[in-house]
């Protein structure tokens, strides 16, 4: 019988429990570059990514698109829509193939006041978000969009298996993804990316961007903030 075992928000959740709310769910295979929620639209249910990815793009009035993020196994959104009724804040498209559970508002509000232990999860997950955007919101505020930039390739990176003392941003993002993430135009992060490859603080490799300087890029990050 399906239950909600394998999401992470239900772990520890009585089975029986678990299987109740599992049947007012439904459970969806998605297609790569499908489109899971539109911005602005009507519906108000959970999604929970149980394989493959996502990624949430922002569009503002003149057309121009902010990444907010992309969101793998175990993640979920829509929670906001789902607690207030209101129209999609964001676009949620597929990275790749994708299987996620459709979790209708009424359940995900009727589980959070049956189980606490879920609710303050929930409560955690909105306060860590609180503060990445707060972060977000400062860089974007304050930093140049080369600081930025240098911020987002750390944050994104992940140490380098071949060597310790290097971190890979793997797969490698486009220009064009950099600079929604960033909040810039394309042209720009070529410029500045082509820069740190000359400086040696990066390599263009097949399987990703290798910084291979972190604290210089933390160094500059900081001289940024210094001169805001």
């Amino acid at each position: 019988m399906q239950d909600l075992s394998d999401i992470p928000l239900f772990d520890g959740m009585e089975q029986s429990l678990s299987q109740k709310f599992a049947k007012r769910c439904n459970w969806r295979e998605f297609n790569e570059n499908e489109l899971v929620i539109d911005i602005e639209e009507d519906s108000n249910d959970v999604r929970f990514v149980v394989s493959g990815s996502v990624r949430v793009i922002v569009r503002i009035a003149v057309g121009k698109e902010v990444i907010l993020g992309e969101m793998g196994p175990g993640t979920f959104f829509g929670e906001i829509s789902a607690i207030d009724d209101s129209p999609r804040s964001a676009n949620v498209t597929t990275l790749n193939k994708a299987r996620i559970c459709i979790m209708p508002a009424s359940v995900f509000l009727d589980v959070i006041h049956t189980v606490p232990e879920i609710s303050m999860r929930v409560l955690q997950m909105f306060a860590a978000r609180v503060r990445h955007l707060n972060k977000q919101l400062a860089e974007h505020s304050f930093l140049q969009a080369k600081h930025r930039l240098y911020s987002e390739l750390l944050r994104l990176s992940k140490t380098r298996a071949a060597n310790p003392d290097h971190r890979i941003v793997s797969p490698p993002p486009t220009q064009k993804q950099l600079a929604e993430r960033i909040g810039s135009r394309r042209e720009v992060v070529s410029r500045e990316l082509n820069a740190l490859e000359r400086e040696g603080l990066i390599e263009k490799a097949r399987g990703g961007i290798v910084i291979c300087n972190v604290r210089e890029l933390q160094r500059r990050i900081s001289e940024g903030w210094e001169g805001a």
